[in-house]
């Protein structure tokens, strides 16, 4: 009788300590979605969280088309932010994508007032996003310009000749899918891109001859292809000011007092993502993995943890015409 006596004791102290166990999960689960909720309020400008400070966006990395950026933009137009800083460091990527990140930012600018910020590098489409605004200041060290478009492809028609391959193609006409990279490429071929990149320049650089106020001897060297240090840049009229986000928060309280700004303004980040990644918010990250190990599913929780490691390492394929400084594949 003894033992089952000490059996029952012990069963009763495993079932306290698994309800313990269960309410605190429940409660960190709560507490994790009650932060998520909070950052989502302050991180997309519902109205009421923002009207007395600047928003801070930023561009990083390779740029391709985004819907979901240009919509986040959009809601950014109509919170309640007073201004926006847009921080770039970028070194471009598809005209197209570039492009559609420029006018969303210029609709923005109709808006908000905004001022950009180079924090290290805003080349090719990363500079044409830049000069959206009116006002761009960068770091003396950072790199600005490579302003101009190319058209990359392989041509592995010589490898397939060596190992014996030949690739048979009927066209409708003969500049149809061409250049194809399987086959050399003709003269007319050549021909077509050429005026294909010329043309998407000469757009590229008169963009920049309107936005920037730019005489023709100084957009010649400006427009060239080259890359330049802030300080280059701002002989060249590429930047306005040297500097980062303080120098940022000075020039918007000394252009737009009248709005209510002031140095002391506070400045809040603004997600270009309308949900942001549970990877995005470290604590609410590892908080769902200490309340899925706690429920026994470790499984699921080590999947969540590689997650983060999964998304560091995506990489960007671009097609078509690049507005891109130093191309994937290239030293």
């Amino acid at each position: 009788m003894s033992l089952d006596a000490d059996q029952i004791v012990d069963r009763r102290r495993m079932r306290r300590k698994l309800t313990f166990w269960r309410v605190a999960t429940v409660v960190v689960v709560l507490l994790a979605v009650g932060a998520l909720g909070a950052g989502l309020a302050r991180r997309t400008g519902i109205p009421g969280t923002t009207g007395s400070s600047i928003a801070r966006i930023s561009i990083n990395g390779a740029i391709s088309t985004n819907q979901e950026r240009v919509e986040a933009l959009e809601r950014l137009g109509k919170s309640h932010y007073k201004a926006v800083i847009v921080h770039i460091n970028s070194p471009g990527g598809t005209v197209a994508g570039s492009e559609q990140l420029y006018d969303a930012l210029v609709k923005l600018k109709a808006k908000k007032p905004m001022v950009v910020v180079v924090d290290g590098l805003a080349a090719s489409g990363g500079y044409m996003a830049a000069i959206a605004s009116d006002y761009i200041i960068a770091q003396q060290s950072s790199i600005v310009g490579s302003i101009g478009v190319l058209f990359q492809y392989p041509n592995v028609s010589d490898l397939l000749k060596t190992v014996g391959v030949k690739v048979e193609t009927v066209r409708s006409t003969p500049l149809k899918a061409m250049p194809s990279g399987l086959e050399p490429t003709s003269p007319e071929a050549l021909a077509a891109i050429d005026s294909l990149v010329k043309d998407s320049y000469a757009w590229f650089r008169g963009m920049v001859a309107e936005r920037r106020k730019l005489a023709d001897s100084t957009l010649a060297q400006a427009t060239d292809g080259r890359v330049f240090t802030g300080r280059q840049g701002l002989d060249l009229k590429l930047v306005d000011a040297l500097g980062n986000e303080d120098t940022a928060r000075e020039w918007l309280a000394k252009e737009y007092k009248d709005k209510g700004i002031t140095t002391d303004t506070p400045v809040q980040t603004y997600s270009l993502t309308r949900y942001p990644r549970l990877t995005e918010l470290p604590f609410i990250h590892m908080a769902v993995i200490g309340a899925l190990n706690g429920l026994g599913l470790t499984s699921f929780a080590g999947r969540l943890e590689e997650w983060g490691t999964v998304q560091a390492i995506e990489r960007l394929n671009l097609d078509g015409l690049l507005a891109l400084w130093h191309p994937p594949g290239t030293n």
